[in-house]
């Protein structure tokens, strides 16, 4: 069996500060130091939040390296490490094992679209890595979703899978996982935390954490507490918010409204493309109604 890692609370699926076409260390120490003196229970760098797509391998394992670095053990490190090929996959996990990470995540293989006996397979060999497995049920982007069955599956014969974040949109995933296995589960959709909550989930790895670190924090914190009421209130509160992150494709609107606050360029790399003026607009209305100051950035 792994080594304990909490999968309980408030992550941050974190962006990849670009500035020039290269990586900003500079703005992304600051981001890392930030999310945790928010307090933010744990850093997920390489994701797709991270624009793990467009960036090289190289890149990527200086991120995952850079991230341990920066947390220095202050808060668990958990390096997208996934991919559509198995050894390209295989390795990753091994650097990420290699530079110190807490445990992976393993998004489903994409484009090739394997059956449910090709990624229980695929995860698999990536667990003789020996590095705690986080699964990545996200079929809006992968094109194929881990059943229930399949995850369940996992959990009882795979010991290196410890938890799955959870991005089907389907609360039935949700209660189907919790109700046949003792899995972490975290919400992939900052606004399903408290919904899937009620269905067995323990947090959430967030999006709008990377703006916000402090309240996804406070709305964990009540659902782990067991406060209904103030859970709700943090919910509604952040609702508008939730949504204004997916006005395009993520990270394109929590790049654009961390330009505004001033934490980083609003840079990213093609294909992806700048907020458009029309949803720019809505973005910054929802951050002045939530009562941030919004400059130009």
């Amino acid at each position: 069996m792994p080594e304990h890692i909490n999968l309980q609370g408030s992550f941050v699926a974190m962006v990849t500060p670009f500035a020039d076409g290269g990586i900003d260390w500079d703005a992304f120490a600051k981001l890392i130091d930030r999310q945790i003196e928010g307090g933010t229970q744990g850093l997920v760098p390489c994701g797709t939040t991270g624009e793990s797509p467009t960036l090289s391998h190289d890149e990527h394992d200086k991120v995952v390296e850079f991230t341990v670095d920066r947390a220095a053990g202050r808060v668990p490190v958990v390096a997208g490490t996934g991919s559509n090929s198995t050894a390209e996959a295989v390795r990753l996990t091994r650097h990420a094992k290699d530079a110190g990470a807490d445990a992976c995540l393993v998004v489903n293989p994409y484009y090739n679209k394997p059956t449910q006996q090709g990624m229980y397979e695929h995860v698999a060999m990536l667990a003789d890595v020996g590095l705690p497995i986080v699964l990545y049920n996200i079929p809006g982007r992968t094109g194929v979703a881990l059943t229930p069955d399949t995850i369940i599956r996992m959990a009882e014969e795979i010991d290196m899978v410890v938890g799955v974040k959870e991005a089907t949109g389907d609360p039935d995933v949700t209660s189907a996982v919790a109700a046949g296995c003792d899995l972490s589960i975290l919400s992939g959709d900052d606004s399903l935390t408290l919904p899937l909550a009620g269905a067995g989930a323990h947090g959430v790895i967030s999006v709008l954490a990377n703006l916000l670190p402090a309240e996804i924090r406070s709305l964990c914190d009540a659902i782990t507490a067991g406060d209904l009421n103030a859970a709700r209130q943090q919910h509604l509160k952040l609702f508008g918010l939730f949504r204004a992150m997916f006005l395009e494709t993520n990270p394109i609107p929590v790049k654009a409204a961390m330009a505004m606050a001033g934490l980083i360029r609003n840079e990213l790399r093609l294909p992806l493309t700048p907020l458009s003026d029309t949803n720019r607009n809505t973005l910054a209305e929802t951050l002045r109604d939530y009562g941030m100051k919004v400059g130009d950035g």
